[in-house]
């Protein structure tokens, strides 16, 4: 599937200034501040000074609440993107309500209790953003993520995302019947997108701490509606093509008939009305010759 670009000069405007490079430049500019997130209920707040506001925005990490503090807006970020800030780009301190700072294992603790599903979602949301992808929730679409080539001003989301996990006593097992997985093709086919499903495999590992995450695996499947027009195969989509490609060879061969027809009839016509002249001018010779001999004999 092809970007949707929501305007003209979105394309170049988004490749002059890559994700990636706007990430890297929020992660500077968190790191030199030394910021400090609050972890709320399922969420993680962040008070950010006017420069991070604009790089959280443009990175699409968290939403903006805007406060009555001037030159501050809180971001409220979700645990997949407060977790990644925090322990793979290393440049975010999560304190709980008690304003002591948690180390990765307590955080990733405190995570899963929060969230049961949170390795296995924590896994494809990392997955994703490692290669670029702005990814965002996709609750609006019934879906887990949506995922993005660039921000969401810019492009339409591309691809409609569910994490399952592995072994069929997971909680957030999916896409098990034939009519959910109807639904979820033709709701993301509905609103133009493709079925991103990506498969948490921990190859018998636990989720005791954030280090299990590097012996995981992530499957990728695209799933698409088929379509019996689009097979090749098909003997009755392959009759009707060759119907019309009959139909259009004898358009061709009966136009090629009329124009060589008339062509024929005028070239006949031409060189009827040159005959007629040269008849009558032989005629008129006739004539003149005619009457200069009668001449000479009325004068002799």
């Amino acid at each position: 599937m092809e970007p949707r670009w929501k305007g003209k000069g979105f394309k170049a405007k988004a490749l002059a200034e890559p994700i990636s490079k706007i990430v890297s430049q929020l992660r500077s500019s968190l790191i030199q501040s030394d910021a400090h997130g609050l972890l709320v209920g399922c969420s993680v707040l962040i008070a950010a000074e006017a420069e991070q506001i604009d790089l959280l925005d443009r990175a699409c990490f968290g939403n903006r609440n805007t406060t009555a503090e001037k030159g501050k807006e809180w971001f409220q970020l979700g645990l997949e993107e407060a977790f990644y800030l925090c322990y793979s780009l290393k440049c975010l301190t999560i304190v709980s309500d008690d304003h002591c700072p948690k180390n990765d294992v307590e955080l990733w603790q405190c995570m899963i209790s929060k969230k049961s599903a949170f390795p296995d979602f924590y896994k494809a949301y990392a997955h994703l953003r490692m290669k670029n992808w702005v990814v965002k929730s996709g609750s609006t679409y019934g879906v887990d993520f949506v995922a993005y080539r660039h921000h969401p001003s810019l492009v339409h989301s591309e691809y409609a995302v569910l994490v399952l996990s592995e072994g069929e006593d997971e909680v957030n097992g999916r896409l098990r019947l034939w009519s959910d997985l109807h639904c979820a093709t033709r709701l993301s086919g509905s609103v133009v997108k493709t079925l991103l499903v990506l498969k948490i495999n921990k190859n018998g590992n636990g989720a005791a701490s954030p280090s299990s995450l590097e012996k995981y695996t992530v499957v990728e499947r695209t799933i698409t509606r088929w379509r019996p027009e689009q097979c090749r195969e098909n003997p009755l989509i392959d009759e009707k093509i060759t119907k019309q490609r009959e139909a259009l060879g004898k358009a061709a061969t009966l136009k090629t008939k009329f124009i060589t027809k008339h062509d024929v009839k005028l070239k006949k016509g031409v060189v009827g009305i040159a005959s007629s002249l040269i008849v009558v001018s032989v005629s008129l010779t006739l004539v003149l010759i005619s009457i200069m001999v009668s001449r000479r004999f009325c004068l002799n």
